[in-house]
């Protein structure tokens, strides 16, 4: 099957535009906002407030962007977040600029951001069935996957060289001319008509209800995003707090832009060999494949030393895409598309809820133990994560329906079974 054949369909080529601009302005922002509040601090602790603050706000709004993505055009909500994306991002610009950033208004305007995004993301992650058919869906996956890692790679170097040489307010700048950027690639996409867009509606809390029995009933779901609760508190607290700290100490601030790009580079690598990949237990070895995790948060906290964290960075990276494109395919083939973004919602709220917990908690703990102790301490439930969700039989026994292209090429592949 021909790896690039989803490109041919017009209305997904600009939804990878929109989402590949954002990538590039959303791998400069992070660098340049940590940068941003430990020049006006220099507290680890602040920094776990500022960024924690934009991920509890989105973990709250979740649930309600999910049900509204199924109830109105996906791409309009995407347009009118990335709107206001560009207006937050462009105020804390102005306050960092001009020196009269405070941490209660970088915390005030991170959790504006959290809340309009937390409106879109369902619809921008439920979107591609309605655009790609079901045999191409894989391909889709990886391709958009694999833009979103290449304008990282080049962002996050962007960002540690505009922190470094200009200060950390242009970088954030840019996050926000991405922003209206990609709202003008999302206004250009066209959906075709859903099957069930004439259907009578019921209430929000109704089909966010309906949302909950989809996604409770299945086992393999919910195990799954209990596992990434823990592993993504532990890389939010571990790699996004402790990671700059760190780096202040040892390899630098411009070096820290290249690890974080080195993992991107992985997760580059990591897309195009899923591509490729046919698997029938696609998830299985998806989740496994996040052990690689493990790696940066040791090296991190015991060899600091810049070559040795390149490498664990993208070893890391290229394992974190074989459980994306694994994750996305899978949820796209097993739920119903018109229950699909109400889903991903209890996904995300479920996945993403121990991030501010993680990003909150990891400067007072570290003041508390020591930096080193506790990024081997994530490194150690990172591991233990992994095992409990390999541990599940659903996880392990769930079955990617290949196309009928890939099983004709290996005739010993197992027919697939929901």
């Amino acid at each position: 099957m021909n790896a690039l054949a989803p490109l041919r369909i017009v209305p997904f080529r600009f939804l990878l535009a929109g989402r590949t601009i954002n990538s590039l302005g959303n791998a400069i922002a992070p660098v340049a906002l940590a940068f941003a509040v430990l020049d006006l601090t220099g507290s680890p602790r602040d920094l776990g407030l500022v960024v924690g603050a934009r991920v509890l706000v989105n973990v709250l709004f979740l649930l309600f962007g999910g049900a509204l993505a199924d109830r109105l055009p996906k791409h309009l909500l995407m347009v009118g977040a990335s709107i206001a994306a560009a207006v937050t991002q462009a105020a804390v610009a102005a306050l960092v600029l001009s020196g009269t950033a405070t941490v209660a208004l970088l915390i005030a305007l991170s959790a504006v951001n959290g809340m309009v995004s937390a409106l879109a993301l369902p619809a921008s992650s439920s979107i591609v069935p309605q655009l790609v058919p079901a045999d191409l869906r894989q391909q889709a996956n990886a391709l958009s996957r694999l833009l979103f890692n290449g304008a990282f790679i080049v962002g996050a170097p962007i960002g540690g060289v505009l922190v470094a040489g200009v200060g950390p307010g242009w970088g954030i700048a840019v996050d926000a001319a991405a922003f209206a950027l990609s709202a003008i690639a999302f206004a250009l996409l066209r959906l075709p008509p859903r099957a069930d867009e004439k259907a009578e509606r019921t209430s929000i809390f109704t089909e966010l209800r309906t949302g909950w029995t989809e996604f409770r009933s299945r086992t393999w779901l919910w195990v799954v995003v209990a596992g990434f609760g823990v592993i993504n508190a532990c890389i939010s607290g571990g790699l996004n707090v402790l990671g700059p700290v760190v780096a202040d100490d040892t390899v630098g601030r411009k070096a820290w832009g290249f690890v974080l790009a080195a993992q991107t580079a992985g997760m580059l690598l990591g897309a195009i060999l899923a591509l490729r990949i046919r698997l029938s237990r696609l998830l299985f070895f998806g989740v496994a494949c996040m052990a690689l995790e493990i790696l940066p948060m040791v090296t991190l906290g015991v060899v600091p030393h810049l070559g040795l964290l390149l490498g664990a960075a993208f070893l890391a990276g290229v394992g974190v895409e074989q459980f994306g494109v694994a994750w996305e395919t899978t949820i796209q083939e097993h739920v119903p598309a018109d229950k699909l973004a109400r889903v991903y919602s209890y996904d995300m709220v479920g996945s993403f809820v121990a991030i501010p917990i993680g990003q909150v908690a990891a400067g007072p703990i570290a003041e508390a133990v020591g930096i080193e102790p506790t990024l081997v301490g994530t490194a150690a439930l990172i591991g233990l994560a992994v095992i409990g969700m390999v541990s599940s039989r659903d996880v392990r026994n769930l079955r990617h329906r290949l196309p009928t292209s890939a099983k004709a090429a290996d005739p010993t592949m197992e027919e697939s079974t929901p």
